[in-house]
């Protein structure tokens, strides 16, 4: 049996809690993807243009520091990654986190959290930072998704 891993960016606590149902569904470790400087409230306006999301964003080749590595990645076969999704795609600390590691033959499964946005290009802009793995089509969730319909997900994506 494959050992799986959900790793997860939640800038609001939203994702976190999806990330932590997930884990719990499909039996998985968890690992949360925290940044060096902690995003404040200003920091994640998306309506000022100046906002350090919005800066990060509008540089696709932008990417903020991670403050812990995880060890023990080579342990894993699958690894779930989860966030909020931002002008239609995965915030550029999701390509910092999977770019610090070998993911060759590893299975990289996109999950986010959005009241209505869809996941866009996600797949295309986290390509590049997935060099040796496969990367299956990721999907977005409604914050209040449950086990059952989480494990019915992970389960038809394999």
């Amino acid at each position: 049996m494959s050992k799986k891993l959900v790793a997860y960016f939640s800038a609001s606590g939203v994702t976190a809690k999806l990330a932590k149902r997930l884990a719990d569904a499909v039996d998985a470790d968890i690992f949360e993807i925290k940044p060096e400087k902690p995003y404040t409230t200003a920091d994640l306006d998306w309506t000022n243009k100046k906002s350090r999301s919005s800066v990060e964003m509008s540089d696709k080749s932008f990417r903020p520091a991670v403050a812990e590595k995880l060890d023990n990645i080579a342990d894993y076969d699958t690894i779930y990654v989860g966030f909020p999704i931002w002008w239609y795609v995965a915030p550029t600390i999701i390509n910092t986190f999977l770019e610090q590691y070998d993911l060759t033959g590893k299975t990289i499964i996109p999950f986010a959290t959005s009241g209505s946005s869809r996941m866009g290009k996600t797949n295309s802009e986290l390509a590049p930072s997935c060099k040796g793995a496969i990367l299956k089509e990721g999907k977005r969730f409604e914050e209040n998704a449950d086990e059952i319909e989480l494990k019915k997900w992970a389960d038809s994506i394999r």
